[in-house]
């Protein structure tokens, strides 16, 4: 069955754009060109991956990522017309798994889609023989897909948990930010390494008794981040 794309844009030529080659791709294409309807479509679809614009009439892009992300687990690509740090950061920040910034070629479009799908799909392959693991207070049942935290729920976006699970199972290994945006991510992130610097952040805001002061999920200075379970 051909895996379901959610496209979300409010530019009729752009959508009709992005909807051919994916479909041309044997993906199945749904659409939306507003905040409100993405919402719609999204709890009725429920679609493998959302492609969604961040400059939408009424609700933008990134409330719909807010709601959506508190709702389901499902990858987000985010599409924008804005080029600075800060606009990229506030993204991954309401919870985009990844962002590309317009114009760009559906080359690399298309090159984002399959690696985010990819690594959805190698998730669920090798979850479910592996076992649970402990950080500290923090339990991560990958067979299940929960972490939890002295004994309560914690909601990680997808790439939280991606990379949570990799680093866990690689104790005490520094990666690289290059290395962990091709191992977690999937592929060659052009050298833009703020999204590790902001996914990291996030799940220290999660995992650490002293986020400031993290024991478990450390810098290692001149190299990346590892994880001492």
């Amino acid at each position: 069955m051909a895996e379901k794309i959610l496209v979300v844009e409010d530019d009729r030529n752009l959508l009709d754009t992005l909807k051919y080659n994916l479909q041309r791709e044997g993906y199945n294409v749904v659409t939306a060109m507003d905040g409100e309807a993405a919402l719609e479509v999204a709890r009725r679809e429920k679609p493998a991956l959302i492609m969604l614009d961040v400059m939408l009439p009424g609700m933008d892009g990134l409330e719909v990522c807010r709601i959506l992300r508190a709702e389901m687990t499902v990858p987000i690509l985010m599409l924008t017309a804005r080029a600075t740090e800060t606009d990229k950061i506030v993204g991954l920040e309401v919870g985009a798994d990844d962002y590309l910034t317009k114009p760009f070629s559906v080359r690399e479009l298309l090159a984002r889609v399959r690696a985010m799908l990819r690594r959805v799909k190698m998730n669920a392959r090798t979850e479910v023989v592996a076992d649970a693991v402990r950080v500290g207070d923090v339990e991560i049942d990958t067979l299940r897909h929960t972490v939890t935290r002295g004994g309560s729920p914690l909601v990680l976006t997808p790439k939280e948990y991606d990379l949570l699970v990799f680093l866990s199972r690689n104790g005490g290994i520094p990666f690289s930010r290059e290395q962990l945006l091709d191992r977690v991510w999937g592929y060659d992130y052009a050298g833009d390494t703020r999204t590790v610097d902001v996914h990291v952040r996030w799940l220290r805001q999660k995992i650490e008794e002293d986020p400031s002061s993290p024991s478990h999920l450390l810098t290692v200075r001149g190299t990346g981040y590892k994880l001492e379970v």
